[in-house]
């Protein structure tokens, strides 16, 4: 990624110069061009002003009245007076456009008359012609005598040196900001340079890092924030390796005792995970059936005392190994889905004894740090609650799914609404919020015995009631694979 960086700033550095450069051209020409054109706008009015002087003068020494007629008669001599006294060619034309008389035919006979069409309207008008570095003029007035129209006066004068000098000009400017700008982009190239080439060294070595290589130092002969960073990184790496060989050394003291201990809770998990399912689903089948069936009734019997009894001595020695070990109990990365998804199957006897059905849908891969006892005892108690508590002919949802970097635990089913804050006191001991409805042998603590294994997880749980129905939600922290 960091290779990359001296491309950028080169690419940056053209583009930002580029652009710079023809802003400042394309400025610098729109300036000349407007100075050029006040210069020739200011000539035009003088112009104008001489030439009408002289042809009113004109008509008053001739004493000739503000007549076209009379305007047509004295063409030819005004076309010789002003192309001498202005420098021009001079064209003159009858109001509405016809030439008369002119100093060179050729020049009005070819290219553009828009100036022209407007003096015919009865406007001042001038338009100029380019060619390189060469301008030509074309410049026409109405004349008007004692407020009659009675001619129009053309006139095609050379700025050919004004242009010329202006192109010189933008030459120079061009040629200097680009000697500028292509040293400036040479300077940016080479600190660009000094600072990416660096970067790009600390790169390849927190690659040779990450690969397992800790026996790197990088040494920089500068003082400044790259320096420092190379400081900073060679201590990084020497704190790095203290710290492995620490761990390695509780690792190899802790790792007996972690094989053992995993060995136990694994086996007893396994003893564990499906008797109370068994024997619940027994009992109930024989609730429902009764003697009926005779030698079903005897085998689930003998199934249930054989399972009991199994139960009972496990959790003998389970309790006897906790008091040895819950001091110095750790967590370990246990996927809850596959939990969950077995206390489902588990306690689907119990909720078709109250008419009811469980709908699981539950991701795979959902790891979390936890005792696997633990957590099964909360899907346990809140499943319960949910078959306890649902209305009649219900459908339970139960819902597990990765959100962000936690794991969230849904369990909804349909209830009657609950009062105020009821649901803020459901999480207290001894609390029920029915007590019609509370099982024998209830005390109200299933919820309470939930919120203790979640603080011990550190998650959350929440309890609301919404689109009829009762919604708890646990957030777990998701437990990703160390890389």
């Amino acid at each position: 990624m960091l290779r990359t960086i001296k491309g950028k700033f080169i690419v940056g550095f053209f583009l930002i110069f580029s652009l710079s450069f023809l802003v400042l051209n394309h400025t610098v020409k729109n300036v000349i061009w407007s100075s050029n054109e006040k210069i020739v706008t200011s000539d035009l009015v003088e112009l104008k002003k001489n030439s009408t002087v002289y042809v009113n003068q004109a008509f008053l020494i001739n004493h000739y009245k503000n007549n076209e007629l009379y305007f047509g008669d004295m063409a030819d001599e005004m076309v010789d007076n002003l192309n001498h006294s202005t420098g021009s060619n001079v064209g003159v034309y009858t109001v509405d456009g016809a030439l008369l008389s002119s100093s060179d035919q050729k020049v009005f006979s070819r290219g553009s008359d828009e100036d022209l069409q407007q003096a015919i309207k009865g406007k001042t008008a001038y338009h100029i012609t380019y060619n390189r570095n060469k301008a030509k003029v074309f410049f026409s007035y109405p004349v008007v005598i004692e407020g009659t129209k009675v001619g129009i006066l053309r006139f095609s004068k050379n700025f050919d040196l004004l242009y010329k000098q202006s192109g010189e000009i933008l030459d120079i400017v061009f040629y200097i900001a680009l000697a500028i700008f292509v040293a400036a982009f040479l300077f940016s190239y080479i600190l660009s340079r000094h600072i990416t080439i660096p970067l790009v060294k600390l790169t390849d070595a927190t690659s040779q890092v990450k690969k397992g290589k800790l026996d790197m130092d990088i040494h920089f002969n500068r003082k400044d924030e790259i320096g420092q960073l190379a400081v900073n990184f060679n201590d990084m790496i020497s704190r790095i390796r203290e710290q492995i060989l620490t761990i390695e050394r509780d690792r190899d003291r802790l790792k007996e005792l972690n094989e053992q201990e995993k060995r136990f809770f694994d086996n007893m998990t396994h003893q564990l995970k499906t008797p109370l399912t068994s024997i619940q689903g027994y009992a109930e089948i024989i609730k429902d059936k009764g003697e009926a069936d005779r030698k079903f009734f005897d085998k689930g019997m003998n199934h249930i005392v054989e399972e009991s009894r199994r139960l009972h001595n496990l959790v003998i020695k389970l309790l006897e190994v906790s008091r040895e070990t819950s001091k110095s109990a750790q967590f370990d990365r246990i996927d809850a889905g596959e939990i969950l998804k077995d206390v489902c199957e588990s306690m689907k006897f119990r909720a078709e004894r109250y008419k009811k059905r469980i709908t699981c849908d539950i991701e795979d891969g959902l790891y979390v740090l936890g005792e696997v006892s633990r957590l099964r005892q909360l899907f346990i108690n809140l499943l319960d609650n949910a078959i306890k508590y649902s209305l009649s002919h219900s459908e339970i949802i139960i819902k597990a799914e990765i959100v962000g970097e936690n794991i969230l635990f849904t369990f909804k089913n349909p209830s009657d609404p609950l009062e105020n804050d009821q649901h803020t006191k459901m999480f207290q001991p001894f609390y029920s919020v029915n007590q019609k409805i509370k099982e024998e042998g209830s005390v109200g603590l299933g919820l309470s015995i939930v919120k203790t294994i979640v603080d011990e997880h550190g998650g959350t749980i929440e309890m609301f009631y919404k689109e009829n129905h009762t919604v708890i939600q646990v957030e777990l922290a998701y437990a990703k694979v160390e890389k």
